[in-house]
């Protein structure tokens, strides 16, 4: 036989019990209805889109071996680094589509980043690149535009697959070079000179012929008319 106290004991803890669990699955219920009407309540926030500006791409032509300006609507980022990669991966995918004028692989991925730097002008250290309807190019001493304040120095990180890729060609190199150059000093005019590197490191050449050791000076990829 069970005492009395006891068995008056067990049935007032099980209420007990019975009563702590009915509160908790009324908080637990409670808790749950307030989860959800907040994210009800919460606005659904769209990705950052950056607006649409007009740009300048300065597209390469194999057949006559020019450069001619084509104007779009981008999307371009405000940060001028960010501004310039997205312009210049524009100009690759557009060289990458099928029936490019000037067709070379590798699209936007192809731009590892660009870096613009304050451009510092040091005789005999900016190279003139070859102009649009040729290849050839001769060291000469930084233009005034370049000993201005405010130019800048942009650098093209590259990758290796971009390079190793590329069409070869003493032309067909200096035509992309020349069209990066230009598209760049179109949209940032404050670029004047341009460098170029290769997964980060210095390279000889693009793709066998163009020289990637020297400064460009952007000005000197013009557009033929």
């Amino acid at each position: 036989m069970i005492p009395r106290y006891q068995a008056v004991l067990f049935v007032i803890l099980l209420g007990a019990s019975a009563a702590m669990g009915v509160v908790l699955w009324q908080l637990r219920d409670r808790a749950h209805r307030r989860l959800l009407a907040g994210e009800e309540s919460t606005p659904t926030q769209a990705p950052e889109v950056a607006p649409l500006e007009q740009a300048t791409l300065m597209l390469a032509n194999n057949a006559d071996d020019s450069l001619e300006a084509r104007e779009l609507d981008l999307p371009l980022p405000p940060n001028p680094d960010a501004r310039a990669r997205a312009v210049l991966g524009k100009l690759l995918d557009l060289y990458a589509a099928r029936g490019a004028a000037h067709p070379v692989p590798g699209g936007a991925s192809s731009i590892e980043q660009v870096y613009l730097l304050p451009a510092t002008a040091r005789d005999g250290a900016a190279t003139n690149g070859a102009g649009a309807g040729g290849a050839g190019g001769s060291t000469a001493p930084a233009s005034a535009e370049n000993t201005q304040s405010g130019s800048q120095l942009a650098v093209v990180n590259l990758t290796d697959a971009f390079a190793a890729n590329h069409p070869s060609g003493l032309e067909t190199e200096t035509l992309t070079i020349l069209s990066i150059c230009a598209t760049l000093h179109a949209n940032l005019p404050r670029v004047t000179e341009v460098r170029f590197l290769v997964d980060g490191e210095q390279r000889a050449t693009l793709a066998g012929h163009a020289d990637l050791t020297r400064t460009y000076l952007a000005t000197d990829a013009e557009a033929k008319p």
